[in-house]
């Protein structure tokens, strides 16, 4: 059976360093982070008092009161950028069918599930929303961006931590190219800036401690990285086949040429410390994709700021791409917006893409001194011009869950 060539046709983006899609390329091109001390609760008990939180993001432009408060802020952030990116491709017409929804969020409504549980403990059972249920679970983002675009195609919601939103974009490539769809909304929201999750976080010690030097403290691949930085967005593509994107004369932003996924099979929060993991994720993409190594310009890492992760990424991309590794651009715009946890694939690939669109690597912020075991081109403050064809992005999370995603300039 010959596969659907897939396009991606429109992106929307809410993040830490900018929403929309120029703002968001100058946040990351800027050489600035976006982490800051976290406004939204008391954090004097904390280990970490540090975040990068969304400013910009008024539900309101995209939702009436009464819907606003029946969704939680990840479905909020969900459909902001996933009606950004339909409106960026200029979609009318469609076949509702043949149009479908892949969410990725690692943790879905949280916010949600701890009101709600204070409501219960505090004022009884009866108090508790009717919304409650339909607010928190985790594919309700999925639910409502196809009630919202009556979009009646597959609809899935894929929870693998912080590849999650990468395995959406696998799924909605995949259901493109076996003909379930002729187009797909994917991507990932999350919202989890909340005291419960920095007490789980600061528990395990996985996170920065660097609270009076906020705006450096998310730092992969640098010698003094001490542990990642929580970040909350949105991030959708529109996938579509490119037979229906012509049909239609869309405007065409890359093709989706592979993807890959693995288990590490190793530690629920470790990589494993050869990358082994992330190396199958990312030869099973190339081998997807029809690729050798050398044809890949730039990947756009997990790159925490963890020791063991950042490391473990850089072992496996010399393991795949062997000499080659070290005329590749890598970097992590996790630096600029944080981590955006199960948004983080869905936000990085239109980073990917708009790096073939901009012919520019975005760089990893505050890679003052790069950890010596950390030896490539991590593109340290500053973007880079260069030739971008061929991108690689890449997702790993809890659990050994990994996601590989490449793109390629569009080619008629």
């Amino acid at each position: 059976m010959e596969r659907e060539r897939v396009v991606i046709t429109g992106m929307g983006v809410i993040s830490p360093v900018g929403s929309g899609l120029s703002a968001f390329w100058d946040g990351l091109t800027s050489g600035h982070s976006a982490v800051g001390p976290i406004t939204r609760f008391d954090v004097s008990q904390f280990s970490t008092r540090i975040a990068a939180e969304v400013h910009d993001f008024d539900p309101l432009r995209y939702l009436e009161k009464k819907e606003v408060r029946h969704m939680d802020r990840f479905v909020q952030l969900a459909i902001g950028a996933a009606q950004e990116a339909y409106n960026d491709a200029g979609l009318v017409e469609i076949d509702p069918a043949r149009a479908g929804v892949a969410v990725g969020t690692g943790i879905g409504g949280m916010e949600t599930l701890t009101e709600q549980h204070e409501t219960l403990l505090t004022k009884g059972a009866s108090r508790v929303s009717p919304y409650f249920i339909p607010k928190m679970i985790g594919n309700i983002a999925g639910g409502q961006l196809a009630i919202r675009f009556n979009f009646q195609g597959p609809n899935v919601t894929l929870v693998t931590a912080c590849a999650s939103s990468g395995s959406a974009l696998g799924d909605a490539f995949r259901a493109i190219q076996y003909g379930e769809a002729d187009i797909m909304l994917a991507g990932g929201a999350e919202a989890v800036l909340l005291p419960i999750s920095f007490a789980g976080f600061c528990a395990m010690k996985a996170m920065s401690t660097r609270n009076d030097d906020p705006h450096h403290a998310s730092r992969p691949f640098d010698r003094d990285r001490d542990g990642f930085v929580m970040g909350e967005g949105a991030g959708f593509l529109v996938l579509e086949s490119l037979s229906f994107a012509q049909n239609r004369r869309a405007r065409i932003y890359a093709e989706l040429v592979g993807y890959g996924r693995s288990a590490d099979a190793y530690h629920v929060v470790e990589p494993h410390p050869e990358g082994r993991g992330a190396i199958q994720s990312m030869y099973r993409a190339l081998a997807d994709a029809g690729l050798d190594p050398h044809e890949v310009d730039y990947i756009n890492a997990h790159g925490t700021s963890t020791m063991k992760g950042d490391l473990a990424e850089t072992l496996a991309i010399k393991n795949v791409f062997g000499d080659h590794a070290y005329q590749l651009a890598v970097s992590s715009t996790k630096s600029s917006t944080g981590h955006l946890l199960g948004a983080a694939g869905a936000v990085e690939m239109i980073a990917s893409v708009m790096a073939i669109m901009r012919q520019q690597v975005p760089p990893t912020v505050n890679l003052d001194h790069a950890s010596p075991d950390c030896d490539l081109n991590y593109v340290p403050n500053r973007p880079q011009n260069r030739r971008v064809r061929v991108v690689m992005s890449n997702a790993f999370g809890f659990g050994g869950q990994n996601a590989s995603l490449i793109a390629r300039e569009y080619i008629p």
